[in-house]
């Protein structure tokens, strides 16, 4: 149901619009005029940039009244590059990038990268709640009918969920929505990107040991592990059993092989205890996979998942516990 949905059916199409020249003045008086969340700047439809609530907040306490503002044009304050979504994009591709991201606002763009439109937070809530009522009236008529399409909507709510709930970080659909929304936005704006594939070392042999519950509550931990040494524009997602995969958008191959080897070096100062590894902890290997601009419309972002695939194998071969990329 969700995928059914696409971003074109749910955003606003009237969006508040600004050049690159126009005054930041501008900026704040239509805020106030028009009480909008925010303005898009655009260049030819095209949009540069946004401008939120919080950047004129920023803006006032470095130029403490409106009257320094004057002189300045919203490019000198807006954030860019921005996230965008194009308007056939699914409502899930939408909450996800919104999750991941963190963001409210989501410009939207055709096939020309001309903007058509705007997806807020609140549009995503709304249609989520509408789309709720809408499944409990179709349930409406036996009890039988209702527990088979409870159950049915349940398993389907189960497919379309974000989250792994074992390790609480997204799951492989999440990763797969972001990954391609994360490669489209890279072309756009011309940045690289990096993914790093970590792995926990002789797994198999930790579960065979202490048993499959010790097991989950060592996922737990190292999900909990990693999200505190990433950064906080950085995606973690369980790939697949013990493996994880980040998302590291605009990490160039320097930054990303320190935040793998910063990762790895945090689990062996963790010291916990692994009686069948060699190393007598958990430890974690790594590969990296890496793309610069040049290379964004030859290859995919399954191409940079492969790559972090090889490195981690490369890894695992010279003797574990390592980063390689």
């Amino acid at each position: 149901m969700l995928q059914e949905i696409t971003v074109n059916s749910l955003m606003t199409r009237e969006v508040t619009q600004l050049s690159p020249d126009d005054p930041l003045t501008m900026a704040i008086d239509i805020m106030v005029s028009q009480r909008v969340s925010c303005i898009l700047v655009t260049e030819n439809n095209i949009p540069i940039g946004i401008i939120k609530e919080r950047d004129l907040v920023k803006a006032l306490q470095i130029h403490q009244a409106k009257e320094n503002l004057q002189n300045i044009s919203v490019t000198e304050i807006m954030t860019s590059p921005i996230t965008t979504l194009k308007e056939n994009d699914s409502f899930y591709d939408a909450i996800v990038v919104s999750r991941a991201e963190k963001i409210r606002h989501l410009p939207v763009i055709n096939t020309n990268n001309e903007l058509v439109g705007l997806i807020t937070h609140t549009d995503l809530t709304n249609a989520y709640v509408n789309l709720i009522e809408l499944q409990a009236e179709q349930v409406d008529n036996s009890v039988a009918e209702k527990t088979r399409d409870l159950t049915e909507k349940n398993q389907a709510l189960l497919l379309l969920s974000m989250e792994d709930h074992l390790m609480s970080i997204g799951n492989r659909r999440a990763m797969e929505a972001d990954l391609q929304h994360t490669h489209e936005q890279a072309i756009r704006n011309q940045q690289n990107y990096a993914v790093i594939l970590f792995d926990i070392d002789f797994f198999k042999k930790y579960n065979d040991h202490y048993g499959h519950s010790a097991g989950d509550d060592a996922l737990r931990e190292v999900g909990k592990q990693l999200k505190s040494v990433a950064r906080s524009s950085d995606r973690l997602y369980r790939y697949g059993g013990e493996e994880i995969l980040l998302i590291l958008p605009g990490a160039n191959i320097k930054q990303t092989l320190g935040s793998a080897q910063r990762q790895i070096q945090h689990f062996d100062n963790l010291n916990i205890p692994h009686e069948k590894s060699p190393f007598n902890k958990i430890t974690l290997s790594a590969g990296v996979g890496y793309i610069a601009p040049a290379e964004l419309k030859k290859k995919s972002w399954q191409d940079v998942v492969a790559e972090a695939d090889k490195y981690l194998y490369a890894a695992k071969q010279a003797g574990r516990n390592q980063a390689k990329g």
